[in-house]
């Protein structure tokens, strides 16, 4: 693979990764928030949603492509689990650095804004991550040969 390739297939990759990893995180928190839960137990509840929105929108594809549930959440398991951990420890940092931004309220910008950055900063800290396994044959290169089944 080029470099020009392997750089787009590393944003995509991450990309990928990010919409799970956002939604999950995005409705672990208002979840969080609606239910009046601790700033604790709604990151943990944000991590929980952002692994498996992440593992799903690999697995579900792969199923449709052929591949028993089994086997694609295998898969899923090897191909997204590090790319999700960076995101997500990232993610929370950033969250955690801006004061007050996890007990503001869903209706005050401070949250939302310290969410877009916190998941600007995941996306490029997975970026690299992704472009190293992508490099090596491992992340979602392993995928890649199922793409063409669908």
């Amino acid at each position: 693979m080029d470099r020009k390739t392997l750089n787009k297939t590393a944003v995509s990759t991450t990309l990928h990764c990010l919409t799970g990893c956002g939604t999950g995180e995005i409705l672990g928190l208002v979840i969080g928030e609606v239910l009046g839960l601790g700033v604790g137990i709604t990151i943990i509840l944000a991590v929980g949603l952002a692994f498996v929105f992440g593992y799903a929108l690999t697995t579900l594809p792969l199923s449709r492509a052929g591949l028993s549930w089994r086997a694609a959440f295998r898969i899923a398991l090897a191909v997204d689990t590090l790319s999700i951990a960076v995101m997500e420890i990232v993610d929370n940092a950033a969250m955690l650095l801006v004061p007050g931004a996890l007990n503001t309220g869903l209706a005050n910008p401070l949250f939302w804004i310290s969410l877009a950055f916190a998941l600007v900063a995941a996306f490029f800290a997975a970026l690299p991550v992704n472009r190293y396994l992508l490099t090596k044959g491992k992340g979602h290169a392993l995928i890649h040969k199922y793409h063409d089944r669908h």
